[in-house]
């Protein structure tokens, strides 16, 4: 996977290709999707939901530009997955999910896999989690019809965050950085991601 999908198409960063060799893909899908866990696209995990295909989880990560001693914000749970590879790359990862099942079953993941610098919660992620706030990183792994307002004040200066912004078929992968208190906008490539539903994203 790796090899064929991640560092073949472009990604250098050797601490993310080495969390990417590291964490079991497949134990955060069902069972019966284990033989299907490693391939390039993305996999159902219920509720509607996704694990993103591995290039992209890669993709995203490497943005961030992290050096393990950040404080990141992961806005979507979802299967657990990419806010494993975040754990493995920084200091501590605090993560919001929305659905109390996949919460529940990422925590449970995590939690066998010996994860102690994730701190997950049941919110409306397009809010933030302002009670740890600044963060040095945050990452959207859902799609946004605009950057949500308080994912970006509650973002470090110095600081970077990626999301998806677009329409709820197809988004841009944006890369924003704040410096200096200003914002920098950066567009990566286009992406389709589930919607961010929210009070600052999709409504439901």
């Amino acid at each position: 996977m790796v090899d064929s999908q991640i560092a073949a198409r472009g990604i250098r960063d050797k601490r993310v290709l080495e969390a990417m060799r590291k964490v079991p893909r497949h134990l955060f899908v069902d069972e019966a999707l284990w033989d299907q866990a490693y391939g390039d696209f993305p996999l159902p995990i219920g509720e509607g939901q996704t694990i993103s295909q591995p290039y992209i989880v890669a993709r995203m990560t490497e943005e961030l530009g992290l050096k393990g001693d950040e404080r990141v914000l992961e806005i979507g749970t979802g299967s657990g997955y990419q806010t494993a590879i975040l754990a493995e790359l920084s200091k501590q990862v605090f993560s919001v999910e929305r659905i109390p099942s996949l919460l529940q079953r990422a925590r449970t993941v995590l939690d066998k896999l010996g994860y102690r610098n994730v701190m997950i919660k049941l919110d409306d992620g397009t809010w933030g989690w302002k009670d740890y706030a600044p963060f040095d990183a945050i990452m959207v792994t859902a799609g946004a019809p605009v950057v949500p307002e308080p994912l970006l004040e509650q973002l470090s200066d110095p600081g970077i965050m990626v999301v998806p912004v677009g329409d709820e078929y197809s988004q841009v992968l944006t890369k924003i950085i704040k410096r200096d208190g200003k914002l920098f906008t950066e567009t990566l490539e286009g992406v389709r991601f589930v919607k961010l539903i929210g009070d600052h994203g999709w409504r439901v």
